[in-house]
């Protein structure tokens, strides 16, 4: 059996390869096709692995890889604890049904949208497991430049605009992640996360000012990816133009600036971090809650569902960031539930817009359809009888026929109403639940804030996804039957099925995130396990 710690450079490899073996020769569409899905799959497998890996390995659940057997901190590390375990299997997950999706019809429209696909998860997977700045870089321009091209999938003048516009905004936020990584460099001396939290507590008081000026040009970097109020102008126009299986990606990749967040600032600014302790915390608190209060208020204001599913991720992300500058390990634990739970529903909801709105253009132009196309046959059987209860039209009112493909629409997005919204008895509200109690617990104003957006903004999502139910379920009528194929129903009812499971499994998975927000607040643990580490010597036990 493989060891943990050699199972870490696989989730980087894995795609790079694949993505290179893509372009070696002239590879058929299908061989390309099959190889994404391969790929993908066994991605989220290896994630699963490493997951319970850490889990099993108690309060030191660090799994950590020295690629170029290098000493810490000269050297790449790799390091998996439960949080980066936790993002790796969300990103399989949402890879593999953007995978599956993109068979049924977007694969078609590019030639290199497997292979930007799967540069894509590398960057991901390397953002979650890399442990020094240099290589987070690394790894953000890699995934940023994948989905400038799977942005731009497909083709069309919104999507070149909202691209062109989502390029800039990117490039911008690189540069300034390049700068904060060297003032920090110039004041530390180093770029490995754990060398980095160790060193602040000595950073003298004279360079305390240009420490804090690099931590916040970085951290503007981070937020402006994760959709941070104002910064966030560039995601509604762009989240909306992608294509379904884009869109769905591009859900957990605002998550990679959440999670930048959430490492750096736990790991860096303690309450043990001396003068530094808790820098920036009430920027992040309130910056969350303004960002709450955009995205709720976003989605009360959407007419088009893309719209409405992109400020629901501004939402998401607002809520996360508000959570991380309270400081608070209950709080962090009902958070990374939430980010699970926001994420896989986030996912699914991109994935159903695409065939929400092809039902409501079906009456004017029907979707021609193969033979792997879901039958529709009616699963309720028309009471025809002489005693059968007839509208003013003469139409049977009971046991009315409904299509397979538009009761699957109907039921998937009920469940994806719900949790995004964090109705009972489902994950969202499970999530909402464990952060309110927490809050409850803190006793400030900003808690009590956060606490009532928390309520209203679920009420915002409820309302604005209870009006697109209506318009594209109850308000048309005689429309021809919608056909689906298996490719586009099974990904997203395997993401709304992640999103069940978590309720079935609460108690554990709660227990997971709650050990994890304790690690998280327990920077010592991550420092030690990253600067503890040592190269394999030859001779005893052989190269890594």
């Amino acid at each position: 059996m493989i060891a943990l710690e050699h199972l870490l450079v696989l989730p980087v490899l894995l795609p790079l390869a694949t993505a290179a073996l893509m372009l070696l020769g002239d590879r058929s569409r299908g061989f390309k096709a099959a190889a994404n899905v391969v790929s993908a799959a066994l991605g989220l497998v290896i994630a699963v692995l490493l997951l319970q890996g850490v889990d099993v390995r108690g309060p030191a659940a660090f799994g950590v890889y020295l690629p170029g057997n290098w000493s810490v901190p000269f050297g790449i590390v790799l390091v998996a604890d439960r949080l980066s375990a936790l993002m790796l299997v969300l990103t399989g997950a949402v890879g593999l049904a953007a995978a599956l999706y993109a068979l049924a019809r977007w694969q078609q429209a590019g030639v290199y949208f497997h292979v930007l696909f799967q540069l894509q998860l590398m960057g991901l997977y390397g953002a979650f497991l890399t442990a020094d700045l240099f290589n987070l870089f690394v790894f953000f321009e890699v995934l940023l430049a994948a989905s400038y091209g799977l942005l731009l999938h497909g083709g069309g003048a919104p999507r070149v605009r909202a691209g062109l516009h989502y390029i800039a905004i990117n490039l911008v936020a690189s540069l300034l992640f390049l700068v904060g990584v060297a003032v920090l460099y110039g004041v530390t001396g180093t770029l490995n996360m754990a060398d980095i939290a160790q060193k602040l507590p000595l950073v003298p008081e004279s360079d305390r000012g240009l420490l804090h000026a690099g931590a916040a040009i970085l951290a503007i970097a981070f937020l402006a990816k994760a959709a941070l109020w104002p910064l966030n102008s560039w995601l509604p126009p762009a989240y909306a133009a992608a294509s379904a299986p884009a869109a769905a990606v591009f859900a957990i990749l605002t998550k990679v600036g959440v999670y930048a967040v959430l490492r750096l600032w736990t790991l860096c600014f303690p309450a043990g971090a001396g003068a530094s302790a808790g820098f920036g915390g009430e920027v992040l608190v309130w910056g969350g809650l303004a960002t709450l209060m955009f995205g709720s208020i976003g989605m009360l204001a959407s007419q088009q569902l893309a719209r409405l599913a992109a400020f629901s991720v501004i939402a998401s992300s607002g809520t996360l960031i508000a959570t991380i500058g309270f400081d608070a390990p209950a709080l962090s634990s009902g958070a990374l539930f939430y980010l699970g739970s926001s994420t896989l529903a986030g996912c699914a909801m991109f994935l159903l817009v695409e065939l929400l709105e092809r039902s409501r253009q079906a009456a004017a132009d029907p979707a021609e359809v193969d033979d792997g196309d879901i039958a529709l046959t009616s699963f309720l059987d028309a009471d025809v009888s002489a005693n059968a209860n007839l509208d003013d039209d003469q139409q049977v009112l009971v046991g009315r026929a409904i299509p397979a493909a538009l009761a699957f629409l109907g039921v998937t997005f009920t469940v994806c109403a719900m949790v995004t919204a964090g109705l009972p008895p489902l994950s969202g509200f499970v999530a909402k639940l464990a952060m309110l109690t927490a809050l409850l617990e803190l006793r400030t104003g900003a808690a009590w804030m956060l606490f009532a957006l928390l309520i209203v903004s679920g009420l915002c999502a409820a309302v604005a996804l209870m009006r697109v139910g209506m318009r594209h379920f109850w308000t048309v009528q005689d429309r021809p039957p919608l056909r689906l194929r298996v490719a586009e129903t099974l990904p997203i009812a395997g993401l709304l099925a992640g999103a069940v499971a978590m309720v079935l499994h609460a108690g554990s998975v709660l227990d997971y995130t709650r050990s994890a927000g304790e690690a998280l607040h327990a920077p010592e643990l991550y420092i030690n396990a990253v600067m503890g580490a040592q190269p394999v010597v030859r001779g005893e036990g052989g190269a890594p």
